[in-house]
């Protein structure tokens, strides 16, 4: 039997000028009523957009309340099905980068962030894990209700919620680990390092940026994890008991970080996510005796070598955004940078970056100006050979 989720949104606005309509971003639910200001509004729908006109123009601060059910169903698009995804025995929400509206109206950009309340209800054999802090659970005769509240300025792609039927286990101070109770045991080991990778990421790159981390992996395969805001998943397939995936883990930390404290403004500028995490995972491997950092700079840009190079990292197009060479050649970036000006500087920079933009929007212009400022000098020459020309710099 297919999910059915039926939904009531709540969206405190404001309007720079007056608006006559607004749009929303909803895939495939039936919509049933649309309130502004408590009162009824006009809406009407075309493909995945919502069109809101209110009874009078709005234009300040406003609310906005829509009602909506139906089969909640991934978002399609060039990077496969995005969002709600119905698992084996549970639902699975990983958004990135357009899977937002497979279960909320919002405005699906992301640097459209905003705070979250989220109560779901269903039924009491499941559990409900929400990016956020759960702040009340009530159960009734067979369904229980949860509710969770996420304070941090947060993307719309970052939210999340998973259901399944999940034991829990702590990991460090303030780090969950929910698995499927057969999987409970090759978790624990894989997972068991992620304190020491916490403790050397907050050194490098300054204090953790949220109150809790919680680790999902599901009862089912998934292709790639994803990150979500204070908040990873793993498919089954990424834990065997031998730490096989152990950068996976890296990686999506690092994103808590980059990426989801520090959210880009639009998905051109991908490398600061992707390019940092993945720079993060060399940092973990060179920390724990693994390949260093040099080794496997050297490595990907050999494997670079042999691939086309027409690619911009500093706007990949659309196609492109989860590109390999995005994320190796961005990380390349970042080890250049490091080289350019010394380690001192470099970790200095990395964390007033991570401090002066903590739950905030960031650019790739404005990234370079930070670290010029650091430096004390133009960086420019750098940048654009590494971000800006598709060719490999020599």
């Amino acid at each position: 039997m297919p999910n059915r989720l039926s939904g009531r949104a709540k969206i405190a606005a404001a309007a720079a000028r007056p608006l006559a309509k607004f749009g929303l971003d909803l895939s495939g639910f039936k919509v049933t009523g649309v309130q502004v200001d408590g009162r009824a509004a006009k809406f009407g729908r075309s493909g995945s957009k919502l069109t809101v006109k209110p009874a009078r123009p709005v234009v300040g601060p406003f609310t906005v309340e829509v009602r909506y059910s139906g089969n909640p169903k991934p978002v399609g698009g060039r990077w496969g099905d995005i969002g709600w995804d119905e698992l084996t025995d549970g639902v699975l929400v990983a958004s990135q980068p357009i899977g937002a509206p497979s279960w909320f109206p919002c405005n699906d950009r992301p640097a459209d962030k905003a705070a979250y309340r989220v109560t779901v209800t269903t039924s009491s054999a499941y559990a409900v894990l929400v990016t956020g802090d759960l702040v009340s659970r009530s159960a009734g005769a067979s369904t229980t209700k949860w509710v969770y509240e996420r304070r941090e300025p947060t993307s719309t792609y970052l939210m999340s919620v998973q259901i399944g039927r999940y034991e829990e286990l702590a990991l460090g101070e303030s780090q969950r680990l929910a698995v499927p109770r057969a999987l409970l045991p090759l978790a624990r080991h894989d997972f068991a390092r992620q304190p020491e990778m916490v403790a050397l990421f907050s050194r490098l790159f300054g204090p953790y940026p949220f109150g809790e981390y919680v680790v999902v992996v599901a009862g089912d395969d998934l292709e790639d994890p994803v990150e979500a805001q204070g908040m990873a998943i793993f498919g089954r397939n990424h834990v065997d008991g031998r730490r096989t995936g152990e950068r996976l883990v890296a990686h999506e930390l690092a994103h808590q970080w980059f990426g989801n404290s520090l959210t880009i403004v639009d998905w051109p500028q991908i490398w600061l996510n992707e390019g940092f995490a993945t720079y993060a995972e060399w940092l973990w491997s060179d920390a724990s005796g693994g390949p260093s950092v040099s080794e496997l700079a050297a490595r990907w840009r050999a494997r670079l070598e042999t691939l086309p190079q027409d690619l911009v990292i500093a706007d990949p197009g659309e196609a492109n955004l989860f590109d390999e060479r995005v994320y190796k050649r961005g990380a390349l970036t970042v080890h250049a940078l490091r080289g350019e000006v010394g380690d001192e500087i470099f970790f200095a920079l990395l964390r007033s970056w991570v401090a002066a933009h903590r739950h905030g929007t960031v650019t790739t212009d404005e990234f370079v100006a930070h670290a010029e400022a650091h430096a004390g000098r133009s960086l420019r020459e750098l940048f654009a050979a590494w971000l800006w020309t598709p060719a490999l710099p020599r």
